[in-house]
């Protein structure tokens, strides 16, 4: 079983990206270019925002340390690929999406330790991090550039194929989600029921709170429903494999690791919620009315 997650969650992650890549073009970079504070908020804000929320929670939950320290990583990390994906699957600002999220993997080496000193300060104790720089250059590189450049050179030179198979795009992307959330129960199915009354609660918190504040932050600039939609998935969907990476290799902590598993199970359906919602509202009658 370790094989095939070992294996499966890469080449789905790998897929999912690859299908982002054939709803873009380069002049989608070129429009998210020319909304430099959508950018700056969507890079900025969570360092100081989300720590914030997660020692928030902390003090409202009480949880145990592993879980804690668990939240606390989670909060500094960058923003997750899996956020492509989401705002792909909801039709709204990819290029947004991809732009924040490799822009935040590249400036994790600065915003981890940043936000950690943040941590330090607000719990008034040590809180040692390291940025796993190797992880995200190959993250960057291997599972996000390479598999959307890829489905937008496919995009560039089968533009026909790619418009009749769009509908078949998005049903693999939905697929894929699902089967991203079988791959992490099964990695640890006791470790997940174990904690379930105390990671699952926490973890919606999270994910819900920063959404939220990343849906006010973008309604506050005057976004776009697109742009307001991918802003707050960009602020709900870490970094999961960061958090872990730092837990287990750099913390050795393998406790510490339980809560990103459960946060990634919880954000899964909550998003997928949250791009059938907002699909059903940017595709129904009274909105096709009101933007003609």
């Amino acid at each position: 079983m370790q094989i095939l997650i070992d294996v499966g969650v890469p080449l789905v992650t790998w897929l999912l990206m690859l299908a982002v890549g054939t709803d873009l073009r380069v002049a989608d970079f070129v429009s998210v270019a020319k909304r430099p504070l959508l950018l700056i908020a969507g890079l900025v804000v969570p360092s100081t925002l989300l720590p914030l929320l997660a020692v928030g929670l902390l003090r409202l939950f009480s949880p145990p340390e592993a879980i804690e320290a668990g939240l606390l990583l989670i909060a500094v990390c960058p923003i997750g690929g899996a956020s492509n994906t989401y705002s792909y699957l909801a039709r709204a600002s990819t290029a947004l999406s991809v732009a924040l999220t490799g822009l935040s993997c590249l400036l994790a080496v600065f915003t981890i330790p940043l936000s950690a000193l943040l941590l330090e300060f607000l719990l008034g104790r040590p809180f040692g991090l390291q940025v796993p720089v190797k992880l995200l250059i190959q993250q960057l590189t291997l599972m996000i550039t390479l598999p959307i450049v890829v489905g937008m050179l496919f995009r560039k030179w089968r533009p026909e194929g790619v418009e009749r198979r769009r509908d078949l795009f998005q049903a693999l992307g939905f697929a894929g989600v699902l089967v991203m959330v079988f791959f992490v129960i099964s990695n640890d199915v006791q470790g997940f029921w174990d904690n379930l009354g105390t990671t699952v609660p926490l973890a919606t918190a999270f994910v819900i709170g920063s959404f939220t504040i990343g849906l006010t932050i973008a309604l506050s600039s005057w976004a776009s429903d697109r742009d307001s939609f991918t802003l707050a998935a960009e602020f709900a969907t870490r970094n999961v494999a960061v958090a872990t990476a730092i837990a287990v290799t750099l913390m050795g902590r393998i406790g510490f690791a339980i809560f990103a598993t459960t946060y990634l199970l919880t954000e899964l359906p909550l998003m997928l919620i949250a791009v059938l919602v907002f699909r059903s509202r940017l595709f129904s009658p009274q909105t096709a009315r009101e933007s003609r």
